[in-house]
């Protein structure tokens, strides 16, 4: 593949894994069943402030960039993609897709949401154009501190989903399945959305260098 052809399809991958990690969270608030742990966050806050939870997560987005300065992270094109393109993608489905009724589509509709949002992960890490706002963050403090990347993570998401859940964020089975699950599916997917290298045309480097970290919204 040509350098020019690596690059489109890169960008390709960029801005569709972002648009489709929008949309599969939209579906997994129109199930009812539990949100991925950010977005029972995004959703609290949304209840409280009365802003659309596309537009709470693009400003909570942004306001973690600002966190990013002290921690010395550098955002690239994927993580200021992140923070526009995500929020305008949800808050699109959101228009589109009705409330489930019925437990039936509740249940098709949360695992349509994880899956696709493995997908989505997929696309956007293998890209390789930087890392989201969450994951900086998430990173920057293991730097900061030397605690381990997992304890961080787990810092940092439970204290999200006790703060979401009592602003009034959903909490659910959902919330269970996409830990349990988003982890496995992520690695199908970048296998599946690998970029060569321009160097050596292999794969090792894309499946490498996501493997500390989860995309988050």
């Amino acid at each position: 593949m040509s350098t020019r052809g690596r690059l489109t399809r890169r960008l390709v991958q960029l801005y569709a894994g972002l648009a489709l990690y929008g949309a599969s969270s939209a579906l997994l608030v129109r199930s009812g069943l539990g949100l991925e742990p950010w977005n029972v966050l995004h959703q609290g806050l949304a209840e409280r402030t009365g802003l659309s939870i596309g537009v709470v997560l693009t400003l909570v987005g942004a306001a973690v960039l600002l966190v990013w300065i002290p921690l010395r992270q550098r955002p690239g094109l994927g993580t200021i993609s992140n923070v526009l393109v995500i929020g305008m993608a949800m808050d699109a489905t959101l228009v589109l897709v009705p409330d489930a009724h019925g437990l039936t589509s509740r249940v098709t509709l949360l695992v349509a949401g994880i899956v696709l949002n493995g997908a989505a992960t997929g696309l956007y890490i293998a890209a390789r154009f930087g890392p989201g706002p969450r994951d900086g963050l998430m990173t920057g403090l293991h730097q900061l501190t030397g605690v381990s990347i997992r304890l961080v993570r787990t810092g940092i998401e439970l204290t999200v989903v006790a703060t979401g859940f009592a602003l009034g964020g959903t909490v659910g089975i959902g919330t269970l399945l996409y830990a349990l699950a988003i982890g496995p599916l992520a690695q199908v997917f970048l296998r599946v959305f690998a970029v060569p290298p321009a160097s050596s045309g292999s794969t090792a480097v894309a499946l490498a260098q996501p493997r500390g970290a989860i995309l988050r919204p």
